[in-house]
């Protein structure tokens, strides 16, 4: 049985030209008078993509720093010892440790949105592929989540630094703040998130990258974007 819209959310759609591709500055205005709901929604673009993510050569993954923060409390896990741990305790991570913290996760502990490692670390946590993995929690170099510096990897967490990964059907999402946010704030972060997946295009895509774009809070109907601007070069 197809679920019913609500009536806000049906209110809202009718405020949005779905045969329309708004320019950033119009979508944010737009998102910004849709009616508001109880909670303060998280704002995400969506990417459809003219890639393969089954080739290697086009898996597109990364991370993005927003400007101005996503809106939301990151909670951070470090695995490391001796003096990185103690760094990485000190810039603010919530929990850190190494044998004892893979031994807690590895028994089902997951209160925490990102995990952090050193090097020497990532020897064992490995281990863990099977449990992060499909959780989108496993240290990975090219995010920027395995690092010497730790300290430094933490602070950019929790500042607003947020990941994104292409999934089996070419499709992205990234989130770029909260419908609270100042206007002008919500634009500058949502571009930061469109310059990064257009330089993200891998070298063997061919045709079309950047097939649909849409912006939207977590309770509203998407608004096309147009993005010829960020991938005119």
């Amino acid at each position: 049985m197809a679920k019913i819209a609500s009536k806000r959310y049906r209110k809202a759609a009718e405020l949005v030209d779905s045969s329309k591709a708004y320019s950033l500055e119009e979508a944010v205005q737009l998102l910004k008078k849709l009616p508001a709901g109880k909670s303060d929604q998280t704002v995400e673009i969506s990417f459809s993509l003219g890639v393969d993510p089954r080739q290697s050569d086009q898996m597109i993954r990364g991370t993005v720093a927003l400007p101005h923060g996503s809106g939301k409390k990151v909670r951070v896990l470090v695995f490391a010892s001796g003096k990185a741990a103690e760094e990485a305790k000190a810039a603010g991570a919530e929990y850190v440790g190494f044998e004892d913290l893979i031994k807690k996760v590895t028994e089902g502990f997951q209160d925490f949105d990102v995990a952090v490692a050193t090097p020497e670390a990532m020897t064992e946590v490995r281990k863990l592929g099977k449990v992060l993995g499909p959780r989108g929690l496993m240290p990975n170099p090219k995010t920027g989540t395995v690092s010497e510096d730790a300290a430094k990897a933490v602070r950019e967490c929790k500042a607003g630094r947020v990941e994104y990964k292409i999934d089996k059907t070419s499709n992205i999402s990234v989130v770029c703040g909260k419908v609270s946010f100042d206007e002008k704030l919500l634009a500058e972060n949502a571009s930061a998130v469109l310059n990064a997946i257009a330089k993200a295009k891998p070298s063997s895509a061919k045709g079309r990258y950047i097939k649909n774009c849409v912006i939207a809070s977590t309770f509203s109907p998407g608004i096309k974007l147009d993005v010829s601007s960020y991938t005119a070069n």
